[in-house]
């Protein structure tokens, strides 16, 4: 499930590479290793919902925003793009 998961939001970041601005391109690399480390460590913990890869991609995102890895601009758009992206991998009802 959570490799799934992963390799949908992996393959829309993919997908936005021919028309995607450099800020886009620019969160979708950054979301990229915030992602491979969450999933590691969700599949350590032994957790496997979409709903904790979540939180702990957001909690990863919130340590580097603390460590000043971000610029407030920088933020905002990280943050709207990984909320897009997971929702787009949800799957469908």
């Amino acid at each position: 499930m959570i490799a799934e998961f992963e390799a949908r939001i992996l393959a829309l970041i993919d997908d936005m590479v021919e028309h995607a601005s450099d800020d886009e391109l620019f969160a979708g690399g950054y979301l990229r290793g915030h992602l491979t480390l969450a999933v590691a460590e969700s599949e350590e913990q032994g957790d496997h919902s979409a709903e904790q890869l979540k939180a702990r991609v957001l909690s990863s995102l919130d340590k580097a925003i603390k460590a000043g890895e971000l610029s407030p601009p920088d933020q905002v758009l990280v943050q709207g793009m990984w909320e897009t992206l997971y929702q787009a991998a949800l799957p469908s009802a």
